[in-house]
């Protein structure tokens, strides 16, 4: 039966249609302006983040750049060094292999001697008391006068120091024109004997006296280079002690030269006598900083950036004068004819507070440092990255020491950034733009959705109409109400659910009371059902319930009891035994057969009542091979063995055990079979961990273990303290999942050094609660301790 018409309703404000307008389109209105805003704050934040990753990107590269271009400039500067470390070290071969060969050094200065005299020559200078061979020689030698003899002479020793030194002229003048540009190559003989050899030829004797006076009266060594000599004896004395493993080049700090004037750097190497055991003089080079100052003088980075090169304790010896006035540099250095004086530009002293605080740190090597320069009055953000150079033994006055140069970079980071900028000005841009495009979509869509609800209310609304007045005769009772809604939309469908809701409760309505009756019956059948099957349930609970507690007393049963722990009288035993579920899977035994006593641990796989029996069985078998006399270790495992894995192959179980054996014989105890570490605490305190992985297997994985098995004599004499346990001590979790672990049990033993057994296993025990807490314990806890009185 269908409804009758109904009449189309007016567009009043108090009708449903006018509300539908105003709810779904307020509704709509509401979606658009939070979705549209949520779109805005998605544009805004995706831009943010845009800007976040290009700039993070940048960032990492243009940092990546500046690091890279430190590290390059590092890597020529230490190309240099190592140049000329290969000059000196040439020369100072050569000079070593004469010392070495003495019949060959008096040949070849001997020759030398003849064929060029002017280079083992010297003559007196009674004005500064020295003696020194006349221009036109390649080298100048000058030999000081507490040196000469009455006769003014070089002494004997030092004459053939002069001869046989005279090599250099044949080898400083090719290792001076190749490799590295070098100042001068020179020889300095040993502290007995210090002349001074140098390549080319200088006036060295009158610059000294001119800028030393003094100098002749004393001990070379001493006077110009302090500490130096010294070191290089006790690195004959101890190798191991130089300051740069492996490497025998001392290298001086920079300092202006007193006879050039220039800044140098001196290079040292050490000569040896021919057993190693003392120092034989030394072969050197002089390189100019200025072949170190192009290096980084020259560095351009962005368009100011510049770089530096420092000491370990920042004075910075290569800067140019732009780099030098932006970060605040003082300098003090020596003027040429004033003798030999360090270059004084530290960091330390800058004016500007953010220099000064640099750190030189091992750890800050190739870090990109922040920091903020006062220019005109302002803060200005630059970026500062320091490379070390190699380590190198390094003398300045006293003992060498190992330390290394740094190479700085400096640029400002409004340049280093600038392309950061620009995108991050981009993109805001593109932003904007994409803003103002999704208002515009968000006000048309607005106009478009509101001529969409207007134009749609009047048919939605007919259909609820008609379900209205529909419902309004079912809720009267009347059952034969029908609606025709021919939309093919969701009010359609429902029309066609509530014609089905109709037809359903008209058939309900009729046969109520016949299916009520069904369901009681239904409801009752199976509330008889999980009657029967609880009282089966509660039967068989209180049946396994009587087999476990039967089957845990027997376990317990066969535990030692107090007696046998007592059964040496020469050694107290304690044990503590917790099953994790009723029936524990752990075993420990004393058997005791006359003078013979076994102890025993084992720990079957798992926990429960099949671990349980496997454990009794192996207690049984273990008695009854006791009993029999065999004294063997090896042969009562394998029988074991044996018998357990008949059974368990009999009773089709995946189970099996690791099991050790102790046997005490007075003096000492033999351990055989696989289980876990055994932990003798002496009676001195220390904690032997004896391993027993490879004393034997499994018990009841394979059918013969005899070739696995091996035992291990281990002394037990008075106050020495055995410790055996399962894995269930070492790994007891606590709370937080942490281990117990064999270190805690070992350190929880040793602590109690000097107690009885059963003072030292209660002690374990606690320790052991302790860690575990609240946390249920979810493997069975065996611990043995045995003591020797």
């Amino acid at each position: 039966m269908s409804a009758p018409a109904e009449e189309t309703p007016r567009f009043g404000l108090r009708s449903f249609r006018a509300k539908f307008v105003l709810v779904v389109g307020g509704a709509v209105l509401f979606d658009l302006l939070m979705s549209g805003g949520l779109a805005l704050w998605n544009v805004q934040r995706l831009s943010e983040d845009a800007t976040s990753e290009v700039g993070a990107g940048l960032t990492e590269a243009n940092q990546a750049y500046i690091r890279s271009y430190a590290e390059s400039t590092a890597s020529r500067v230490d190309l240099l060094l190592d140049r000329v470390h290969a000059d000196v070290k040439s020369l100072a071969g050569v000079l070593q292999a004469q010392i070495d060969n003495p019949d060959r050094q008096k040949q070849v200065g001997a020759t030398l001697a003849r064929q060029t005299a002017g280079s083992v020559s010297v003559v007196y200078n009674a004005q500064g008391d020295w003696a020194q061979n006349l221009p036109g020689a390649p080298s100048v030698v000058s030999v000081w006068g507490y040196l000469l003899g009455p006769d003014r002479k070089p002494l004997p020793a030092v004459q053939e120091e002069i001869e046989n030194s005279a090599v250099l002229d044949l080898v400083a003048p090719s290792l001076l024109t190749t490799g590295s540009s070098k100042l001068q190559m020179y020889y300095i003989g040993p502290k007995e004997r210090p002349i001074f050899r140098t390549a080319p030829y200088t006036d060295q004797a009158q610059t000294f006296d001119r800028l030393y006076p003094g100098h002749n009266k004393a001990e070379f060594w001493e006077f110009f280079f302090p500490g130096i000599y010294g070191s290089w004896q006790q690195w004959a004395a101890k190798p191991e002690s130089r300051a740069v493993s492996g490497n025998d080049i001392t290298q001086t700090a920079p300092y202006t030269d007193a006879i050039t004037g220039k800044l140098i750097v001196s290079f040292f190497h050490p000569l040896w006598t021919p057993d190693r055991s003392g120092v034989a003089g030394a072969a050197g080079a002089d390189i100019t900083l200025d072949q170190l100052a192009e290096v980084v003088e020259n560095v351009r980075v962005a368009d100011s950036g510049f770089g530096f090169l420092t000491m370990s304790n920042g004075n910075v010896v290569a800067i140019n004068p732009k780099g030098e006035e932006t970060i605040g540099l003082v300098s003090s250095s020596g003027k040429a004819g004033e003798g030999v004086t360090g270059l004084e530009r530290s960091l330390g002293g800058s004016t500007q507070p953010a220099i000064a605080a640099l750190a030189f740190d091992q750890n800050d090597d190739g870090v990109i440092q922040h920091i903020t320069l006062n220019q005109g009055g302002e803060g200005v953000p630059y970026i500062v990255v320091l490379k070390k150079l190699k380590q190198t033994n390094l003398w300045t006055s006293g003992p060498i020491q190992a330390q290394a140069m740094s190479v700085g970079i400096v640029v400002p980071e409004r340049e280093i950034y600038a392309s950061l900028f620009a995108a991050q000005k981009s993109i805001s841009q593109a932003t904007n733009r994409i803003l103002l495009y999704q208002l515009l979509a968000i006000m048309v869509s607005l106009m478009i959705v509101f001529a969409a609800v207007f134009g749609l209310s009047k048919r939605i609304t007919a259909g609820l109409s008609a379900l209205a007045g529909a419902a309004r005769r079912l809720q009267n009772k009347d059952y034969s109400v029908r609606v025709n809604i021919p939309s093919r939309d969701e009010v359609g469908e429902v029309g066609v659910a509530f014609n089905r809701m109709a037809q359903e409760i008209s058939y309900n309505t009729e046969h109520l009371e016949q299916l009520v009756d069904d369901r009681t019956r239904d409801l009752e059948d199976a509330n008889q059902e999980i009657s029967s099957l609880n009282d089966k349930l509660r039967s068989e609970n209180l049946r396994l319930g009587a087999e476990l507690d039967v089957a845990r007393q027997i376990q317990m049963m066969v535990l030692p009891k107090e007696r046998d722990l007592e059964a040496i009288p020469e050694v107290e035993i304690a044990a503590y035994m917790r099953p994790a579920d009723e029936v524990g899977g752990d075993y420990y035994d004393v058997l005791e057969n006359g003078s013979r006593v076994k102890i025993g641990i084992g720990d079957v796989t798992g926990h429960g009542l099949e671990s349980g029996v496997l454990m009794l069985m192996v207690q049984s078998v273990a008695r009854a091979l006791q009993e029999t006399g065999d004294g063997d270790p090896l042969q009562f495992l394998d029988r074991l063995n044996r018998a357990i894995y008949k059974n368990i192959e009999r009773t089709n179980s995946d189970k099996h055990l690791s099991l050790a054996f102790l046997d005490y014989d007075g003096g000492r105890m033999t351990l055989s079979g696989q289980h876990e570490e055994v932990l003798v605490l002496r009676a001195g305190g220390e904690v032997e961990r004896i391993d027993t992985l490879d004393l034997g297997l499994p018990v009841g994985l394979e059918r013969d273990i005899s070739p696995f098995v091996a035992t291990r004599d281990i002394p037990f004499v008075s106050g020495d303290v055995i410790v055996l346990h399962t894995d269930g001590v070492t790994e007891a979790e606590a709370e937080d999942g942490e281990l117990f672990g064999l270190d805690r049990l070992c350190e929880s033993a040793r602590q109690r050094h000097g107690s009885s057994a059963e003072e030292i296993k209660t002690g374990i025990v606690e320790d052991l609660m302790a860690h575990i807490g609240a946390r249920k314990i979810h493997d069975d806890i065996t611990l043995v301790v045995m003591r020797h009185r």
